[in-house]
């Protein structure tokens, strides 16, 4: 297994377009979105400045990223040229195929979010407690799990063709509804009620509760927990479907 694990790090890292999406990209959006905003002006309801509250939320976004768009597309595509047949040919389990996938895309997650934070800290001043810089990745990393599980999912679900448009709409609107891109403070009160209930707001609202220094919401870590409960249990049945159709 640890062989493929190095063939699918190896192969991610040359993926350019893959590499910008993930590492550059929400760096760019976050001075997009906070370039012209000031140090002391605060978000409704958070406490938080807009660079802050946003470095979070692009952090996330970047991680996102990485074990989604880069988990499902790629494993639809194998499955349909082959390659997932003839893995199973050799003495590699199946959960070691998912393993070596999540391993991959969770190492280039840690990049995306590394940089969020040096783009934060350099450009807009961010200043954080060492605990705090230390807790907000290894929360961010972890909570990326829950995504990189539905990545795996959705590559099973769908062919090659049709994995594409059906991952892009779970991922854009994850992150819109889920206030990845904006605060959902400003969503109108029916949608702010939605929102609260979709893990990506769960996510950023981890990254939010170590920023302001104190305990997570106990309804943010259900929604992760059941959604990756979700997210996991439909990979593997969808993973043993698939075994058994080839």
């Amino acid at each position: 297994m640890n062989s493929l694990i190095k063939l699918e790090l190896t192969r991610a890292l040359r993926n350019r377009k893959f590499l910008f999406f993930s590492v550059i990209y929400p760096s760019v959006l976050f001075l997009i979105i906070a370039g012209n905003a000031d140090s002391t002006t605060k978000v409704p309801g958070t406490g938080l400045t807009l660079p802050t509250y946003m470095m979070v939320s692009m952090a996330s976004f970047g991680a996102l990223t990485a074990v989604l768009m880069g988990n499902s597309e790629r494993i639809a595509k194998e499955r349909e040229g082959g390659w997932v047949r003839q893995l199973r040919l050799t003495t590699l389990p199946g959960r070691g195929y998912v393993l070596a996938k999540t391993a991959s895309a969770a190492v280039v997650s840690l990049p995306s979010i590394v940089i969020v934070f040096a783009v934060a800290a350099t450009v807009k001043d961010v200043r954080l407690d060492a605990w705090q810089w230390l807790a907000l990745t290894g929360a961010i990393w972890a909570g990326s799990l829950v995504f990189a599980a539905l990545g795996v999912a959705l590559g099973y679900l769908a062919s090659g063709d049709a994995v594409r448009p059906i991952t892009m709409i779970t991922y854009f609107g994850l992150s819109m509804l889920g206030g990845l891109w904006m605060p959902t403070t400003t969503f109108p009160d029916w949608l702010q009620d939605i929102a609260k209930w979709l893990p990506t707001h769960a996510y950023a609202a981890l990254g939010q509760a170590i920023e302001q220094s104190r305990a997570p919401h106990v309804q943010d870590l259900v929604v992760l927990v059941v959604s990756f409960a979700l997210f996991a249990g439909g990979a593997a049945w969808l993973y043993r479907k698939d075994t058994l159709k080839a």
